[in-house]
């Protein structure tokens, strides 16, 4: 899979007045280079017109496309992979459906991203490294020490979610992370090209500090 910095989740509840297409492209615009869509509240058949939009968007601006938990409707839009959770279908299940596409799982404890790495997950997320109302079955926040963990004993990609903003994520950079994933701060932000550009500038920051630090 191409590498990416900046991972932007359709959160269509922080931003009900506006459409989901014009702020994915306007994140797009501030420099997101992965997309996923996740919508645990429409019918297959929205998530299915959501998808074919997202994949459009995506292709115009070479982006990578990912939708969560529903394989089929990726494989039917031709999307870049999918992104499951702990209690989805298998890893394996997952690689026997969609072939060489990515596969991303959600981890809670080192546990799961060593077992993730093992089965052939090309990407783990890490998290949630802090509170967050994203999602309701949320677990409890892992903390920068999981992110620590991670980046110390996983050699697959990572990315850190889960209440991530920008007064935040210096903690989580420092912890290791090169890779960010958020949610609320990006879409239901008023700039929301504005505000992926500034979470750029920190990434770029954290790796310049970690490049002079070797």
């Amino acid at each position: 899979m191409k590498d990416f910095r900046l991972y932007a989740i359709t959160g269509e509840q922080f931003h009900p007045d506006r459409d989901m297409l014009e702020v994915m492209e306007e994140a797009i615009k501030g420099g997101v280079d992965i997309i996923q869509l996740r919508d645990k509240d429409s019918s297959p058949e929205e998530v299915l017109s959501k998808a074919k939009a997202l994949r459009e968007l995506t292709r115009k601006y070479g982006v990578t496309f990912i939708v969560n938990d529903y394989i089929d409707i990726a494989l039917e839009v031709d999307a870049d992979g999918v992104h499951l959770g702990q209690n989805d279908v298998s890893l394996t299940e997952a690689r026997r459906r969609v072939g060489d596409k990515i596969i991303g799982i959600s981890t809670h404890a080192i546990e799961e991203a060593l077992l993730a790495e093992e089965q052939g997950a090309d990407y783990i997320g890490v998290g949630p490294v802090f509170p967050t109302k994203t999602k309701v079955d949320v677990v409890d926040p892992v903390t920068v020490a999981y992110v620590q963990q991670v980046a110390e004993r996983v050699r697959i990609p990572f990315v850190a979610i889960g209440g991530i903003k920008l007064g935040n994520v210096d903690e989580v950079l420092a912890a290791g992370a090169t890779r960010i994933c958020a949610v609320s701060e990006i879409v239901g932000s008023s700039d929301v090209a504005g505000t992926c550009q500034a979470f750029l500038r920190k990434l770029e920051g954290a790796g310049e500090s970690h490049a002079a630090d070797r």
